[in-house]
């Protein structure tokens, strides 16, 4: 077996054009998936990463049919005993119209989503008050953050204006209040609260006339891992109530669905591309075959088997595998590692959520090196039908 080793390796370097041209097939077929992998899983896994750090945290707890009327400091205090549970948060959500005068110009702004907070858990449990990029977060009940885009449509709000506020109540009455702005939140890809003001959520609640009651709780976990484990939990201990809680995947699954698809559908693009590899090992090894006729003339003449002549060029779809396993491998890291370190992120605004992602690396290695070995079957097969007197013709 050795000596079949050492003969498939010299004929394979002897043709150092036929290997590197091989060789760069594999590579450019697995760098290709790398590639695919860093921008559009780590942009899948950004969006989840902002959807679970501003809006809905690793669980959300909301009511099936109203809002939450259970006291928000027992339910807070009871996932905080859980020590897989970093925070929990409050929130209550509305739709509202607001208006302000800029410049001695009236200007008004409809169907705005407004956020009540708790200022002092909110801050544990997301990092929506990180993306205040001017003035500071909601920190008084006549406070106000409003989104970069809310503040654009408002005439160019700033901290320090005067905005007015209309929230519908529960019986259909118009509520105004007027708030000073403290802060205008931009986040990086527009995933947090750009399009939507935020208050505190007793204010809301007041405005609402809806005193004790929550739309959601935001759970925060120090072990993501444990999310569905905690989420069981929390629902075997309050079965008479009509608690629902989902994971971020149950809870951005709308979000997310289409996106998975769109991952799926160029990862099997990615796999054709290395199937095309394939057939560029099958054309070089075919080449090799008719370069190396004389050479398995005279192999067969001295007594060498079919069985040895397919071996041999086996071994030389296994060595073009490993080394395109290798070298395609080490340059997907490369680019992985180029991506993480200077925080690539899509469209110049939202950063990409860059992994590691072992199991996949080894799995994208180890199909190229079997597609290798499996397109130099048919090749290999070829030169063992030379019969040694056709073979030796030319020498």
């Amino acid at each position: 077996m050795e000596y079949r080793l050492r003969l498939a390796k010299r004929m394979l370097f002897n043709k150092k054009g036929s290997l590197i041209g091989a060789v760069l097939a594999v590579t450019i077929g697995i760098l290709v998936i790398h590639v695919n992998f860093v921008i559009f899983q780590g942009l899948f896994d950004a969006i989840v990463r902002d959807i679970s750090d501003y809006r809905n945290g690793d669980i959300l707890v909301t009511d099936e049919a109203d809002y939450i009327d259970k006291s928000d400091l027992s339910v807070v205090n009871w996932f905080e005993r859980i020590p897989y549970v970093e925070a929990a948060t409050p929130r209550l959500s509305s739709t509202a119209e607001m208006n302000m005068t800029k410049n001695g110009k009236l200007v008004e702004e409809t169907r705005v989503p407004i956020v009540g907070i708790d200022p002092f858990r909110d801050i544990r449990a997301s990092t929506v008050h990180e993306t205040v990029s001017e003035g500071s977060y909601v920190f008084s009940r006549n406070s106000i953050v409003l989104g970069s885009n809310v503040a654009r449509d408002l005439g160019g709000a700033e901290v320090g204006d005067s905005v007015k506020v209309l929230v519908v109540d529960r019986y259909g009455q118009d509520e105004i209040r007027r708030f000073t702005v403290s802060g205008i939140a931009k986040s990086p890809g527009g995933q947090g609260f750009d399009y939507t003001a935020v208050i505190h959520i007793d204010t809301l609640r007041d405005m609402m006339n809806r005193q004790g009651d929550t739309g959601s709780f935001m759970v925060k976990l120090n072990d993501p891992t444990k999310a569905f484990e905690v989420k069981e939990f929390f629902l075997r201990s309050f079965p008479n109530d009509d608690f629902k809680a989902e994971t971020i995947e149950e809870s951005a699954e709308e979000q997310l669905a289409g996106f998975r698809s769109g991952i799926a559908m160029i990862n099997m693009i990615g796999y054709f591309g290395m199937m095309s590899s394939a057939f560029a090992i099958v054309t070089i090894q075919m080449m090799l075959v008719n370069g190396k006729t004389r050479e398995i003339g005279v192999m067969r003449s001295i007594g060498a088997k079919r069985k040895d002549i397919l071996i041999i060029f086996i071994f030389q779809g296994m060595i073009i595998g490993a080394i395109g396993a290798g070298v395609g491998t080490a340059a997907g890291l490369g680019y992985t590692f180029y991506a993480k370190e200077t925080k690539m992120s899509f469209n110049n605004s939202l950063p990409l959520e860059v992994t590691y992602n072992w199991e996949k690396i080894i799995q994208t290695a180890l199909t190229s090196f079997i597609l290798a070995i499996i397109a130099s079957l048919y090749p290999s097969y070829r030169a063992t039908k030379l019969l040694p007197v056709e073979a030796m013709r030319t020498v």
